[in-house]
């Protein structure tokens, strides 16, 4: 049973894992990346830059995030990335209402196709993802925000899958994600009324990690991000990698599906050098430098 799952499951699941050189992201104006340097190094911060949109969903900002996270899936220097906005008090409003009026009902269907695989590159980039909302999250932005591996936010932020109020449905992978946070009971409950939440009230309901007092700067939640990222940083990159495969890949499946998946992914970690260089600093009573290896 184990080695007919390995041989179906092992090319599937390790394919983002064969890394190369990674060039310099090119981007426009709507989407920045920024990499951090000094005891923060390894940390890459994407910040949404549509301001005068409210960081809207519109054509353009849809393919150059595209062409970030094509970087970002082969890029072994980066260990945590943080998704922010770089306009005070929005995250994400969505999708451009005014840009999609314009469109024909093929283009409505493409671009919501084409945004909802953007969002699961999102979901399936290697290292850790954590969205940062200091500002409002609602419809597709919440749904861009459900597509990282956490979420922090301040506790005056607003957010929700509001898109029933216009006639449609979350359609990024908003109906799939949020039940999977919570319940399907809950999530029904929430996408049914499109009911908007303050950052204090989706930390009760289960939808952000934290959930913190803005400070002047206003940027509380991103500074929480930080200190997550920052925790995460002194582990084995590699390990940390394949703890997010074993568990994004497991839940979809049964229980015994699960623990063979994760045995795989544990096989993966066994022959890196960064296994030894653990052991070894635990003898010598040091802390380890992991590179990835």
């Amino acid at each position: 049973m184990l080695r007919s799952i390995s041989r179906l499951t092992t090319p599937t699941l390790f394919n983002t894992f064969r890394y190369r050189a990674f060039a310099s992201t090119e981007t426009g104006n709507e989407v920045l990346v920024e990499r951090l340097d000094g005891e923060r190094k390894g940390i890459t911060v994407i910040s949404l830059n549509r301001p005068q949109a409210k960081n809207s969903f519109s054509r353009s900002l849809v393919q150059e995030f595209e062409k970030v996270l094509d970087g970002l899936e082969h890029d072994n220097g980066s260990r945590c990335v943080i998704l922010r906005s770089s306009t005070p008090g929005i995250f994400c409003a969505g999708a451009d209402l005014k840009e999609r009026k314009a469109m024909s009902t093929d283009e409505t269907t493409e671009f919501v196709t084409s945004l909802r695989e953007l969002l699961m590159a999102l979901e399936q980039l290697p290292m850790p993802s954590i969205a940062a909302l200091d500002g409002h999250a609602l419809g597709g932005g919440l749904e861009m925000a459900l597509a990282c591996d956490m979420r922090t936010a301040a506790e005056n932020t607003k957010m929700g899958l509001v898109e029933t109020r216009l006639a449609i449905i979350p359609g990024a992978g908003g109906t799939q994600r949020l039940p999977r946070i919570l319940s399907p009971a809950l999530a029904k409950e929430l996408i049914f009324t499109s009911r908007v939440l303050s950052g204090k009230e989706a930390k009760e309901f289960g939808i952000v990690n934290h959930a913190v007092p803005q400070n002047d700067s206003g940027d509380a939640a991103y500074q929480k991000a930080l200190e997550i990222a920052e925790e995460i940083l002194p582990n084995g990159p590699v390990g940390v990698r394949m703890a997010k495969l074993a568990i994004d890949k497991g839940i979809q499946v049964d229980l015994n599906t699960g623990y063979s998946i994760e045995e795989i992914c544990y096989s993966q970690v066994i022959p890196t050098k960064d296994r030894l260089e653990g052991l070894q600093a635990f003898a010598e009573k040091r802390k380890p430098v992991y590179k990835g290896e």
